[in-house]
C-alpha cells in the first residue's frame, strides 16, 4: 500500500479505555495514517486540550483538531457533557464529532445528534472491522471534506 497525501490536519480521540486507546492507534496505523492522532482519557481533558489549557496550553495558536473521535462513557465528563460543551462553544461548534461508543441505545443516538454530533457509530467487535472503519473514516473526514479554516490554521475569531 502506498501513501496518500494527505491534508495536515490533527485528530483527537477521547477514550477512557486503555485497550480500546491501544486498538484505535493501532487501526490508524495498519492505515498508515500520517496525521497526528492525539488521545485524551476523559471529556474534562478533551475540553482542556481544545481550549489550550492547563498541559495543553503550549497549543496555543496551533490548528484545533479537523476531528473529534469521542466516546460516550468516560469518567469524570462523559461524552455527552463534553459534546454539549463543544457545540455550545463559538469557537468548537464547527469541529466534526464523531461518537464511537459501544452504546446503540436510542437515546444516545437521538441526544447526540440533537446536540450536533456529526456522526454516531457503535464500535465493532473485530479489530478488522475497528480498520475498516477508521480507513472510511479517513477517507471521508480527512480526503474529501472541506473543513473550516480554524481546523486547518491558527485559530479564527468569529
Amino acid at each position: 500500500m502506498t501513501m496518500r497525501p494527505t491534508k495536515p490536519i490533527s485528530i483527537v480521540v477521547a477514550e477512557d479505555d486503555p485497550d480500546d486507546r491501544f486498538l484505535i492507534k493501532e487501526a490508524f496505523e495498519q492505515h498508515r495514517l500520517s496525521n497526528d492522532v492525539a488521545f485524551v482519557e476523559d471529556g474534562e481533558e478533551l475540553i482542556a486540550y481544545l481550549r489550550r489549557e492547563g498541559q495543553y496550553a503550549a497549543l496555543e495558536g496551533k490548528p484545533f483538531p479537523g476531528l473529534i473521535l469521542l466516546d460516550l462513557n468516560m469518567p469524570r465528563m462523559d461524552g455527552r457533557e463534553a459534546l454539549q460543551i463543544i457545540k455550545s462553544d463559538k469557537f468548537l461548534c464547527r469541529i466534526p464529532v464523531v461518537v464511537l461508543t459501544t452504546s446503540k441505545a436510542e437515546e444516545d443516538i437521538l441526544r447526540t445528534y440533537g446536540l450536533g454530533v456529526n456522526s454516531f457509530i457503535t464500535k465493532p467487535v473485530s479489530f478488522d472491522d475497528l480498520v475498516r472503519i477508521v480507513q472510511t473514516l479517513c477517507n471521508y473526514w480527512i480526503e474529501i471534506v472541506v473543513l473550516p479554516p480554524e481546523c486547518q490554521s491558527v485559530k479564527v475569531e468569529v
